[in-house]
């Protein structure tokens, strides 16, 4: 990809890194509390999904499979795009038709409201792997990866959230109309419109189309954001900082459109390549926000400095960075 300074909108942030918050572990007798709504139908999704992938799926027409594809890409955009890189770390701006459509991808994606999502994601981020993190990587893979989601939070989750500033949200009408009628435009661009486009625009069969959007696209883009938190914080090596549990995850960046890159991200996660390079095979997400950025509708997208990015390698990598001895030339 060019180098990012030819992003004329890129800012290139040479701050300090923010220290990694390090709590000492909680002693406590919290019991966790399960939600059986979520634990039933988490598991009827995932079920219908497996049974369809291997049993069913192969009977859709070919166009149906691709167009499968391209609406688990718009909708993974929209998570990792909009409710990750813009609304959750603010790394770059967007103008207004950029977070209409980015609103209808993350409706696509079928996940909570935006507020949730970047609330949750804002305290993973500030209390990493203690108590106050919703999907604490050290309650293991699958609490990471699933389990958080089918029991009530940890009181200290509860307390940090309800600290976090969520004031730049509340402020945004776009995420406001989204949230008063977030129900709605999930049950509309998650379920109805890619189980009937296929139906009425080339004659797929209605239960196939059922079994293949509806269950197999749905459940697959859940499981992909979820490794970034699963997977992507316990497999990998850590160029940037081996204090912290985020690795560097070829295959969740694949799967995550760029997500994977998660030791980077942790690191410095204002940058809205959320990787170093931002190489655009294992990050779509860069790509599609640059696009956006050459036509005027991102902006101020924010960068760390090479320096910056060179002085964490040396200071608190592992060892593994491709170029550690002379990452940067002079």
């Amino acid at each position: 990809m060019p180098p990012n300074n030819e992003l004329q909108s890129a800012t290139i942030l040479n701050s300090s890194v923010e220290p990694v918050v390090v709590e000492p572990p909680i002693k406590s007798v919290y019991k966790p509390r399960l939600i059986w709504i979520n634990i039933i139908s988490i598991s009827i999704f995932h079920f219908i999904a497996v049974y369809s992938f291997f049993f069913e799926l192969y009977k859709l027409q070919a166009i149906s499979i691709f167009y499968g594809y391209i609406v688990g890409q718009i909708g993974g955009f929209g998570v990792t795009g909009g409710c990750h890189r813009l609304w959750a770390h603010r790394s770059y701006k967007a103008k207004w038709p950029l977070r209409v459509i980015l609103l209808i991808c993350y409706s696509i994606a079928g996940q909570n409201t935006v507020y949730d999502w970047v609330r949750d994601h804002r305290v993973h981020h500030k209390f990493s792997e203690t108590d106050a993190d919703p999907h604490n990587s050290n309650r293991g893979f699958f609490f990471a990866h699933v389990g958080w989601l089918m029991q009530r939070k940890h009181p200290e989750v509860l307390r940090k959230g309800a600290q976090v500033d969520m004031s730049d949200i509340l402020a945004d009408p776009l995420v406001t109309f989204h949230t008063r009628h977030f129900t709605l435009l999930k049950m509309i661009f998650c379920f109805i419109l890619p189980t009937a486009i296929p139906v009425l625009c080339w004659g797929e069969d209605l239960w196939h189309a059922i079994l293949g959007m509806m269950f197999v696209r749905y459940v697959m883009g859940l499981n992909f954001t979820w490794l970034v938190n699963s997977a992507a914080h316990i497999y990998g090596n850590k160029p940037y900082d081996k204090r912290i549990n985020p690795a560097q995850n070829l295959s969740v960046s694949l799967v995550a459109m760029g997500e994977g890159w998660h030791n980077y991200h942790h690191v410095f996660p204002w940058d809205y390549k959320a990787a170093e390079l931002g190489n655009y095979r294992a990050n779509f997400t860069t790509f599609f926000i640059d696009m956006f950025a050459k036509i005027g509708w991102a902006y101020d997208l924010k960068t760390a400095s090479p320096s910056l990015v060179e002085s964490m390698i040396v200071k608190h990598g592992d060892g593994s960075h491709p170029t550690q001895e002379h990452p940067y030339p002079d």
